[in-house]
């Protein structure tokens, strides 16, 4: 009877592992990529802090000989000896400090800028004042081209040559003025998939009246300054913002 024989080579199981090695410390797959195939992503990332340790004072040890000084100190915590053989990523300290826009020159309290950006944009609007966070605090008037008080970023916006006298804008006009709480969010997003529409605080009502009463004293004491303010900004074709003056 002839005996059957099996290459040992056929019979290897193939390589179940999700990472192959081309070549002797060079897998196929990186960190990021084997990280993704076994969704690590999915998993829940459980931290438990760990007891608190009294720390370790140094020792201080006796060293025989007359030139060695007789004492030494030896560290608690002692340097590792070796480097980790994995590059462990750190996070990039950063020593930049987040600080408000200076305000162009261009600009003042009182100067029609127009707005480049949002939906009021192609509209001109009267600067108010600069708030704490660099933003502009401006408004059409309402009355007027309909923007309401509202911040907006002096990157987004063309400054004009003209300029309404205009007084001293009241503190409360901040950026906390215009913050909203998470409460108050939801509450706006539930009534504005119900309602369509939400209506406005008569607190703010009354603020936007109040600051266009006295824009609008200003504004009637200039020919044609109210039409200049209702027309919105556009451009004909052949007509260069930046060879224009404004």
């Amino acid at each position: 009877m002839r005996e059957l024989t099996v290459d040992s080579s056929c019979s290897s199981l193939p390589n179940m592992s999700r990472n192959s090695t081309l070549v002797p410390g060079v897998s196929r797959y990186s960190r990021s990529a084997i990280y993704a195939k076994k969704a690590l992503y999915k998993r829940n990332k459980y931290t438990t802090a760990a007891p608190a340790k009294e720390a370790a004072a140094d020792k201080t040890v006796e060293v025989k000989g007359a030139k060695n000084g007789g004492k030494r100190t030896v560290p608690a915590n002692k340097a590792s000896k070796f480097y980790p053989a994995e590059d462990i990523s750190q996070p990039k300290k950063s020593r930049k400090v987040a600080k408000a826009a200076g305000l162009r020159s261009s600009i003042a309290p009182g100067s029609v800028v127009i707005l480049l950006a949002g939906r009021h944009r192609g509209k001109r609007v009267v600067v108010l004042k600069q708030l704490d966070s660099g933003l502009l605090l401006v408004t059409g008037p309402f009355r007027v081209n309909g923007v309401p008080l509202r911040r907006v970023d002096q990157a987004y916006v063309i400054a004009t040559s003209t300029k309404i006298e205009i007084g001293a804008v009241d503190a409360k006009f901040n950026d906390a003025y215009f913050k909203k709480s998470a409460a108050a969010k939801s509450q706006d997003f539930l009534a504005s998939q119900q309602e369509g529409a939400k209506a406005v605080p008569a607190s703010k009502a009354a603020d936007q009246k109040a600051v266009d009463k006295a824009i609008l004293d200003a504004v009637v004491k200039t020919p044609f300054l109210r039409q200049y303010l209702s027309a919105k900004f556009s451009l004909s074709k052949g007509q260069f913002p930046h060879n224009m003056k404004f």
